[in-house]
């Protein structure tokens, strides 16, 4: 098999030769926007030799119009505009998207990474702003959220049809234990991720979903994953170390879906701090524990950005040597 092949037998649940990984980094400012981002992405694929490459929308974290760039109180989001398509904020990322694909030349799959509606709107407002709206009148930010959605359908339509990734790495947030019951969550956060979501999956079936439980771990607590259970998508990316559930117990959570993980993303973990052995160690551990069907090696979350890639590579080699 070579990594196309490998990849999209793992998102469809079909046995593979060997188990396949795919890591990720957030890049630093200087390297956000223009041809340097694409440098970058195949420079960290090449020096890791991982079997997928997952682009990063570093630069484009937030919903840049003007109703939240100067949101001052919640029924301001009543009136929140659309994005006209043509906004290079879409524009850029489907044109980054594009770049990096034709380089790779069909080389592996890739996936774009997109944040879920009320992260978008969180990551222009801040967390306080974003709670303080959600608490006094949820559904303005419902409103809010709808719009987001709305437009970027046009984002996910720029980047599977004209770029040309095979899918959305799709990245749920906000369902930590401190922040909502599964009832609100449910009520006032599904309907904007279910958007995009089900969108995406109109034009690809090579959707993964990110659980990600970045936030949950600043937090010091975890994810209400009931939340994301039935969400659709090929795939889950899910915090091991977070939301303390292995392979085999978060293929059972997510009904048999294909599952991709299981190395602490944080700085504190085995594959930042781990010696040679150990980190090759644990890979044969995971290949073991997760088999050939419906796995691929990852990290809860995005890596530390001055990771060696030579400890990914570890991860890489030892799996291509390693048989369930």
């Amino acid at each position: 098999m070579n990594k196309r092949e490998r990849v999209l037998s793992m998102l469809h649940n079909k046995e593979v030769d060997f188990v396949p990984g795919c890591f990720w980094r957030h890049f630093i400012p200087e390297l956000e926007r223009g041809e340097d981002i694409v440098e970058a992405h195949l420079k960290f694929y090449r020096e890791t030799d991982i079997d997928l490459l997952k682009i990063s929308s570093d630069g484009f974290f937030g919903w840049p119009v003007k109703t939240l760039t100067e949101l001052q109180e919640p029924g301001e989001l009543y009136h929140m505009e659309h994005m006209p398509p043509d906004s290079p904020f879409i524009r850029n990322q489907v044109e980054r998207a594009k770049a990096i694909v034709r380089r790779l030349n069909g080389e592996c799959c890739t996936l774009y990474t997109l944040f879920c509606p009320l992260s978008l709107l969180r990551l222009q407002v801040g967390w306080e702003k974003m709670m303080e709206c959600i608490r006094t009148d949820p559904s303005a930010v419902i409103s809010a959220c709808d719009i987001i959605a709305e437009d970027e359908k046009q984002l996910v339509q720029g980047l599977i049809r004209e770029a040309g990734v095979d899918g959305i790495f799709y990245s749920v947030q906000n369902a930590e234990l401190t922040r909502f019951t599964v009832e609100e969550y449910r009520l006032w956060v599904e309907p904007g991720d279910r958007k995009v979501l089900d969108f995406a999956n109109s034009l690809s079936d090579c959707n993964v979903l990110h659980c990600c439980g970045w936030d949950a771990d600043e937090a010091g607590t975890r994810n209400h994953l009931e939340s994301w259970r039935d969400y659709p998508a090929a795939a889950v990316n899910w915090a091991a170390f977070v939301d303390q559930k292995d392979v085999v117990q978060i293929r059972e959570f997510f009904r048999g879906r294909p599952a991709w993980g299981g190395f602490d993303n944080r700085s504190c973990g085995l594959l930042y701090n781990g010696t040679e052995e150990e980190i090759k160690a644990e890979t044969r551990r995971l290949v073991a524990l997760g088999g050939r069907r419906g796995y691929m090696l990852g990290p809860d979350c995005s890596l530390p950005s001055d990771i060696a890639p030579e400890r990914i590579r570890w991860v890489m080699e030892t799996t291509r040597t390693q048989r369930p």
